[in-house]
């Protein structure tokens, strides 16, 4: 009992290892520079998310304007065609002849390849953006570009198209020249940025700006790349003679809408 009690003494006098639990539990220091990056990235995240916020405000704004001056050109496209009914109207009731007012715009498309043409219309075709086959472009109609259209007569088709089809024309294939390269247009920022200076800040202010012949017609036009249009759904009758004989080849006036739907 003795010995027994003397062990039990001896264990009781071994010292006993204590273990710090909150040293264990205590986080390595984080480095400074970790903490520097991510304040940085959190700022920029801030910053992204308050511009962002910013933009929808403009966005929202600028969408409200571009809607109220669409409204503007249509019930300016409505007015204008009421009018020429109007004076139609009058004409045939008095027995006499309406004239019709003097085309402005003209599309010209070019039917023909480059075999056996002249160095003269070559040149004018050239002057004209119809480098390629079934090129098409818009055209300010005046004394200078007349005789141009006339010279190139058997080489090409024109007409004078209507709202419809310079709407179609341009949402469908409408491509803009930027440092020379072709960018499609998906949206206005595009057109702002190159043609606000103008006063043209979205795709119906572009189109009004060529159906009307504006004051800024020529930037507006040269910011269009000429449009690439598909060969005619049915194909052409004899492109080597004029409309008014069976071909296709020169003017068509406002038949020029029909071939438009058929190539676009």
């Amino acid at each position: 009992m003795e010995g027994h009690n003397y062990g039990l003494e001896e264990a009781s006098r071994k010292p006993v290892l204590c273990v710090d639990t909150t040293a264990a539990q205590k986080k390595p220091p984080v480095p400074e520079s970790l903490v520097k990056r991510r304040k940085t990235l959190h700022r920029i995240a801030l910053t992204k998310r308050r511009q962002i916020k910013k933009n929808i405000k403009a966005n929202l704004v600028k969408r409200k304007e571009i809607f109220k001056k669409a409204q503007k050109y249509e019930k300016e496209y409505h007015v204008r065609e009421k009018e020429l009914i109007r004076l139609r109207r009058m004409a045939k009731k008095g027995g006499n002849y309406f004239r019709e007012p003097e085309p402005q715009l003209a599309f010209v498309i070019r039917i023909r390849g480059i075999n056996g043409v002249a160095p003269t219309p070559r040149k004018i075709l050239q002057l004209l953006r119809l480098r390629q086959i079934h090129n098409g472009v818009f055209v300010r109609l005046n004394k200078a570009t007349s005789e141009l259209i006339r010279r190139v007569e058997p080489y090409v088709a024109y007409g004078y198209p209507n709202l419809k089809s310079v709407r179609e024309l341009i949402y469908k294939r409408g491509f803009a020249k930027v440092n020379s390269q072709r960018l499609p247009i998906t949206n206005n920022r595009l057109i702002e940025a190159h043609l606000k200076g103008f006063g043209i800040s979205s795709i119906e202010d572009l189109i009004h700006e060529i159906y009307t012949v504006g004051p800024n017609f020529k930037q507006a036009n040269k910011f269009l790349w000429p449009f690439k249009l598909s060969s005619p759904n049915g194909g052409f009758n004899k492109i080597t003679r004029h409309f008014q004989e069976g071909g296709d080849a020169g003017n068509r006036e406002n038949l020029i809408n029909r071939l438009i739907r058929r190539m676009n």
